[in-house]
């Protein structure tokens, strides 16, 4: 990653891997299937991070996953989920479903539109322990969370109404208007990422845009303020 302090790691839009498989258009943060690239294998418990696009009624079929956490962002359309467990439902913006594959869980995602893409960030997070038992967890904010600036999305513990993940992870999701700042501590022994999916925001001072990451495992304050109207996800990790 291209650093700009000691403290800050950046890793910019237009330096992801990309893939165009048609029907799908893919932004790899991490190294992830025919995309490579060794200095970039991941972040602590963070191993995917991909924006996708997928063409309306289009989508992955059936396949299976094992010992990974999998959450679907939703940023627009609608993603429609079904596995193993016997869970379904569509996905809308400002949702959540993790599923925990644990010791093997099938599942399919799929463009329910005919007309309309859905755009999303795909996200993998490798769990605290092998061959878990399988769970699956859905997310929606609560009435007075719904433009929040800071929420809490999914946790170890499942404080505060997150959908629960099998790792010590926090990962909040940041709704900031123009000028807005929000801030978070970032304690010892701990890494945070910081992922753009839309608008502008400068952390810590260091500018960065839609489609930017950026990571430190610099314990101290993080203040993040919005230059445009604005959409991240930030995982505090362990």
């Amino acid at each position: 990653m291209k650093s700009t302090t000691t403290e800050l790691q950046i890793r910019r839009a237009d330096e992801r891997g990309r893939a165009d498989h048609g029907w799908l258009q893919a932004q790899h943060s991490f190294s992830f299937a025919d995309y490579y690239e060794p200095a970039h294998l991941g972040f602590r418990s963070l191993r995917v991070l991909n924006e996708d696009v997928i063409a309306a009624g289009r989508g992955f079929g059936t396949h299976p996953h094992r010992d990974m956490e999998i959450f679907s962002y939703l940023l627009a359309g609608a993603l429609e989920h079904k596995d193993s467990l016997g869970n379904g439902r569509i996905l809308r913006p400002g949702q959540v479903q993790l599923m925990s594959a644990g010791r093997g869980v099938t599942h399919s995602e799929f463009n329910p539109s005919a007309t309309d893409p859905a755009h999303l960030l795909q996200i993998w997070i490798q769990p605290r322990a092998r061959s878990l038992p399988p769970r699956y967890h859905e997310w929606q904010p609560a009435a007075g969370d719904l433009d929040a600036p800071k929420v809490l999305l999914i946790s170890a513990d499942g404080r505060d109404g997150s959908a629960t993940i099998q790792q010590d992870a926090d990962i909040h999701r940041l709704l900031l208007k123009p000028g807005q700042t929000v801030t978070h501590d970032l304690r010892a022994g701990r890494g945070a990422w910081l992922q753009v999916a839309r608008g502008a925001l400068t952390l810590n001072g260091t500018r960065l845009a839609a489609g930017d990451g950026a990571s430190t495992e610099q314990p101290g304050p993080l203040t993040l303020t919005a230059t445009h109207s604005t959409e991240a996800l930030l995982f505090d990790l362990n």
